[in-house]
């Protein structure tokens, strides 16, 4: 359904007290998480944030919601903080004053002491199809394939999508996206979205192989983009990842897929590569997500998506873990293997006795 043809001219001045009041110095290339809580079994966030900055070569961090407790928890950690607004608050964000009251609750009490740099505005607002948060801002696009082709959905792309864009331009805001391959790759595409050798795609338009499917969303989203006339627009890879566990009909899931899509996501977005159409470039990266969060609604994969457990021991190992750290965890899961090879054998041998 189209959203309404304008936005509320306050609007982008409400929005520009939210984005500068906080720095957005940021350094591309490496790596964050998006650190979800729809738990009842996780750690505690000081906890959390201790793990990550003593433990882990992770130097971001997106929290879904201004949750006081989560931002205090990373103050002087010098992590890089991106905080996310809440659905259900962006119509009132378009009031300038609930705006700058939003500022003072969440933002100021904890800045500079937490590294705040950036605030999103809502999270997948156009899947929600509701007319009102579209309305009043759209950090979300659809895209399409070839990459060459991509356009944004009609009715969104020049009245909600081509003046997002140009907020973004005139605050040196990313435009941030959540390409998930995971969801979009068949049986016969499961090499091409996992980084495997593969035979590719071509693009009939620029004739150009895409080898992942990765880079090809990445390019469909800047096609659209510099079709609109924003193609100098960072692109910032907000959200993505792969599910460790999932229903049956779900092509791909399962551990070792999930180790090897973040570890080679992780190679490839930090390795100047680039994309066909955005070369010579890196991309600051947020893995979805931290740790599963078994309280979430929806098929399993959705609840297996964590790169940790609840005990902060890794899911499966994708690189992030400091080398000392690797190693003490190799060596407790040698102790946990021989330790549970001797009880094998010492029931093996009592039963032979009996």
């Amino acid at each position: 359904m189209a959203a309404s043809s304008s936005l509320p001219h306050h609007v982008p001045t409400a929005l520009t007290l939210l984005f500068i009041l906080v720095s957005a110095t940021t350094t591309n290339g490496s790596i964050g998480v998006n650190y979800g809580t729809v738990a009842d079994d996780l750690p505690p966030p000081g906890e959390v944030a201790r793990f990550l900055l003593q433990s882990t070569v992770i130097n971001r961090v997106r929290i879904f919601d201004p949750n006081p407790e989560l931002i205090q928890a990373f103050a002087h950690t010098g992590i890089q903080l991106t905080v996310t607004v809440p659905n259900d608050q962006i119509p009132r964000l378009a009031n300038l004053s609930f705006a700058q009251q939003w500022i003072k609750s969440y933002i100021q009490p904890y800045f500079p002491a937490t590294n705040l740099v950036r605030i999103l505005v809502g999270n997948e607002v156009l899947s929600t199809g509701n007319r009102l948060l579209i309305g009043t801002l759209v950090p979300a696009m659809q895209t399409l394939t070839p990459p060459s082709a991509g356009k944004f959905h009609g009715g969104y792309d020049v009245h909600i999508l081509k003046p997002l864009l140009g907020f973004l331009r005139s605050t040196n805001s990313p435009f941030m996206i959540n390409p998930y391959p995971f969801f979009g790759c068949s049986e016969e595409t499961l090499d091409y979205a996992l980084f495997r050798p593969n035979l590719g795609f071509l693009d009939p338009n620029t004739r150009i192989r895409y080898t992942n499917m990765l880079d090809a969303q990445l390019d469909a989203v800047f096609s659209a983009m510099k079709s609109l006339g924003f193609g100098d627009l960072e692109i910032v890879i907000a959200e993505t990842g792969w599910p460790s566990k999932g229903e049956p009909s779900q092509i791909g899931a399962g551990q070792e897929n999930a180790a090897q899509y973040n570890r080679n996501l992780m190679r490839h977005v930090n390795s100047g590569d680039g994309t066909p159409l955005m070369p010579n470039r890196t991309f600051e990266t947020y893995i979805f997500s931290l740790f599963n969060e078994d309280l979430k609604p929806g098929p399993t994969c959705e609840r297996n998506f964590g790169l940790f457990g609840p005990d902060l021991t890794p899911a499966y190992d994708v690189g992030i873990l400091r080398p000392t750290v690797s190693t003490a965890v190799a060596a407790r899961q040698y102790c946990n293997a021989a330790a549970l090879l001797s009880s094998s054998v010492a029931i093996l041998l009592l039963t032979m006795g009996n």
